[in-house]
């Protein structure tokens, strides 16, 4: 298929609902959404809008052949020469951003990630290659940088931002034909869905995943990845056993991970660290508040806190939470402040949620008096006021 712009005419605007279709020219959509995201208006009227039930449905098996087909067409003509080294900087910028992210929130930096997607990046896809190969490498290292633009939105709250740029980088994977790259963004959707509440379409998603080449492909560190995940969508569907069963996967599969050069860059921050930290949540969600204290702690104990700081600040609120819930005022409120120390400087949807939590939490007891109560209450509401 000719696209307007190959032809040298511009394409009418993309609606927010057509940039979302599976059958939107993958280009054109990156393109359009790169405009909306730099113009202030239009980038706001995007993030107050709803977040995309049907967005959710997945296309058939047809499609991801049809993509890979897509993909192979590009790059004959046109456009600059990409190299070898083009791809190794866009692998560059994206290890940059993400150490930023991971310490700092979603809410610093994004805005140059999706410049530079936009600019650089999006000229890249356009371009000539001298193989295949070489093609489909920068269509999976733009996939990981849109995939990461959509994770910040993500962790920043702004879920309709992070739904759109989630859907270009499957669809970058497709043209990509990189399974395993798919798989990758598939299981964040997964991630979005469960912590929106839409529990059924998050086990979809988490389930298509880990099928078939999506999981197979992957290295065992990005298996444990989307393993994880899977069981935390089973839990919150009542899967119990079954999650339990995926949990364990999981574990062996971190366990036969050795890094280096043939595990991708994306998955550098799943470490023990994490698979505490999200089989926490699956065991609390099956309701074995116990269990999740145990994996919480060796979450804590086990990360960097300097360089995961983000995460590290939301397991400590979770954490926190599960303590109230066994009734352990003093010590959740012990464990909310540390938490609170972390988010110094963090800019994130989700430690402005823990922070929300600890409050509501926390305000049948404001009336008696208890200092350490006072303390982290008084602490929340500060680090709340500095986003309002």
């Amino acid at each position: 298929m000719i696209t307007l712009d190959e032809i040298g005419l511009p394409a009418p605007p993309l609606s927010s609902k057509d940039m979302l279709g599976w059958r939107v020219d993958t280009l054109a959509a990156l393109t359009e959404l790169g405009r909306v995201d730099v113009d202030a208006e239009r980038r706001r009227v995007l993030s107050t809008a709803a977040y995309s039930l049907a967005a959710l449905t997945l296309p058939s098996d047809r499609w991801w052949s049809q993509m890979a087909e897509r993909g192979r067409a590009r790059g004959a003509a046109g456009g600059r020469t990409v190299s070898r080294g083009d791809v190794d900087a866009v692998h560059d910028m994206m290890s940059l951003f993400s150490r930023v992210d991971q310490r700092r929130g979603g809410g610093h930096a994004r805005s140059a990630v999706v410049q530079y997607l936009g600019s650089d990046v999006a000229s890249f896809l356009y371009g000539r290659y001298a193989d295949d190969i070489l093609r489909r490498d920068m269509f999976t290292a733009a996939s990981e940088l849109s995939y990461l633009a959509g994770w910040m939105a993500f962790d920043n709250g702004e879920h309709n931002v992070a739904q759109h740029y989630f859907n270009i980088a499957v669809k970058l994977a497709a043209e990509a034909d990189n399974p395993a790259m798919a798989g990758h963004v598939l299981r964040a959707m997964a991630h979005q869905a469960i912590d929106l509440g839409h529990r059924k379409r998050a086990l979809n998603l988490a389930s298509a995943s880990v099928d078939g080449e999506r999981y197979k492909a992957a290295a065992p560190r990005e298996r444990a990845l989307l393993g994880v995940v899977y069981a935390r969508a089973l839990a919150v569907n009542g899967e119990t056993q079954k999650a339990a069963r995926a949990l364990l996967r999981a574990e062996d599969d971190l366990s036969a991970a050795t890094g280096g050069d043939d595990e991708p860059g994306r998955v550098f921050f799943f470490g023990e660290a994490s698979l505490a930290h999200e089989t926490a949540c699956a065991l609390r969600d099956t309701g074995d508040l116990a269990g999740a204290t145990t994996q919480f702690r060796r979450s804590v104990r086990t990360r960097k806190a300097s360089t995961f700081t983000r995460t590290h600040a939301v397991t400590l609120g979770y954490m926190g939470a599960v303590q109230a819930r066994q009734g352990e005022i003093e010590e959740a409120c012990a464990t909310w402040s540390r938490a609170l120390d972390a988010m110094e400087g963090v800019r994130s949807g989700r430690t402005r949620e823990v922070a929300a939590e600890m409050r509501a939490i926390l305000s049948p007891y404001r009336r008696r008096s208890v200092r350490a109560v006072r303390d982290v209450d008084a602490r929340a509401k500060s680090y709340l006021s500095t986003f309002a």
